[in-house]
C-alpha cells in the first residue's frame, strides 16, 4: 500500500506543471509542508511491516529529496526572473507634465512693452501708494474733482500726509519729469486701484500702461500717428480708426481713439490720449513755453479680453486653470 502511494506521488511530481509563483506555492502546500502528502507518508512509517521498512524508507527518502529539489529549482528560477525584470513598466503611458505659462495679462503687458520699446520708449515704474500731490494735484485735478471722492479712491490713513492707492499710473509721469530732463519718451506699466463695484467689465484692481513723450514742437498729429502705428502692430494692419474729443484734467486737447476691423460694425475704444496740459508740465519742472508733449493710457485687462475673446474681466483673476491654460 505504501509503495503504491510513493509511486503515485513520484509520478505526480515528475509530471508537475509550475508556471508561476502561485503554482509553486500550491506545490509546496500539497507535498512539502507538515500536513502535506510526503509528511503524511512519513507519519505512516510506524505502521509499515518491519521487513518492508528499509525499502519503503529508502523510496520515501528519495521522493522527499526529489520533491524538495523540484521546489528549489523553480524557486531559484522565479527569483532570477524577478531580478532581471525591470521595476518600471515601460508599456505604461507616460505622465503628462503641466508646464506653467505667463498669465494672459502679463503676456499682454510684455507684448505692449516690446512694441513701445521698438518705437523708442523707455520703461519707468513708480510706487503703488501715492501722495495726493502726485496722484491728483500735479496732474491738474481740481480740489473738488469727483475722482478724489471715497467712491473712486482708496485712501490710506497716515499721520503726516494724505496717501492713496494710485488710481492711475499717471503719477509716474510727474516723477519721471521731476527726475529727467526733456526730451522724455517713456511708458509706465503698473497696477492701479479704484473703489468700483465688480462686474463683467470692472475691477477694483487692474493694470494700465501710460506713455509720455515730451520734446520741442511735439504735435497732436504725432500722437495720432503713433497711436495708429501701435494699434496696427497690436491688432493687425486692417483697421479703421477714429478719434473722438474727450476730457482728462492732465491733457488739453484730449481724445479717445476707437478702432474697427473691416466687416464689423462695432467701434472699440482702445486708448485715451491728449497733449500734456501746461500745468502738468510746470508741476514736473518742464517749461511749457519751450516744450510740448503728449500722453496716453491703455487698460491692459480690456486689451487682454480682446486678445483672448473673454467676455468677463473677472475670468482673468479667478485662477481657473481651464481658462488660463488656453493662453
Amino acid at each position: 500500500m505504501m509503495l503504491e502511494q510513493i509511486k503515485s506521488i513520484t509520478s505526480e511530481i515528475d509530471n508537475v506543471v509550475i508556471n508561476s509563483k502561485d503554482d509553486l506555492e500550491n506545490y509546496k502546500l500539497k507535498y512539502l509542508v507538515k500536513k502535506g502528502l510526503i509528511q503524511g507518508l512519513l507519519l505512516q512509517m510506524k505502521d509499515v511491516p518491519k521487513e518492508e521498512k528499509k525499502e519503503v524508507g529508502m523510496l520515501l527518502n528519495v521522493l522527499k529529496k526529489k520533491a524538495e529539489a523540484i521546489y528549489d529549482e523553480f524557486e531559484n528560477k522565479f527569483k532570477e526572473q524577478e531580478a532581471n525584470t525591470p521595476t518600471i513598466d515601460l508599456t505604461l503611458p507616460g505622465r503628462v507634465s503641466n508646464i506653467g505659462s505667463k498669465h494672459p495679462v502679463t503676456q499682454t503687458i510684455d507684448l505692449m512693452i516690446e512694441i513701445f520699446r521698438d518705437m523708442g520708449f523707455a520703461v519707468a515704474e513708480g510706487p503703488d501708494i501715492e501722495d495726493s500731490y502726485h496722484n491728483f494735484d500735479a496732474l491738474n485735478f481740481p480740489p473738488d474733482h469727483p475722482a478724489r471722492d471715497m467712491q473712486d479712491t482708496f485712501f490710506i490713513k497716515s499721520d503726516n500726509e494724505e496717501l492713496v492707492l494710485r488710481t492711475h499710473t499717471s503719477p509716474v509721469q510727474i516723477r519721471v519729469m521731476e527726475n529727467m530732463k526733456a526730451p522724455i519718451k517713456t511708458i509706465m506699466p503698473g497696477r492701479v486701484y479704484r473703489n468700483e463695484a465688480l462686474d463683467a467689465t470692472h475691477l477694483a484692481e487692474f493694470h494700465q500702461i501710460e506713455g509720455l513723450y515730451i520734446d520741442e514742437n511735439v504735435s497732436m498729429s504725432e500722437l495720432k500717428a503713433m497711436m495708429m502705428t501701435f494699434a496696427k502692430k497690436l491688432y493687425g494692419d486692417n483697421l479703421e480708426f477714429r478719434f473722438r474729443p474727450s476730457f482728462f484734467p492732465f491733457t488739453e486737447p484730449s481724445a479717445e481713439m476707437d478702432i474697427r476691423r473691416p466687416g464689423t460694425k462695432k467701434w472699440m475704444e482702445v486708448v485715451g490720449c491728449g497733449m500734456v496740459h501746461p500745468n502738468v508740465l510746470r508741476a514736473g519742472g518742464i517749461d511749457p513755453e519751450k516744450y510740448s508733449g503728449f500722453a496716453f493710457g491703455f487698460g491692459i485687462e480690456r486689451i487682454t479680453m480682446i486678445r483672448t475673446s473673454l467676455d468677463d474681466i473677472r475670468a482673468l483673476y479667478e485662477n481657473d486653470i481651464r481658462v488660463l491654460k488656453q493662453f
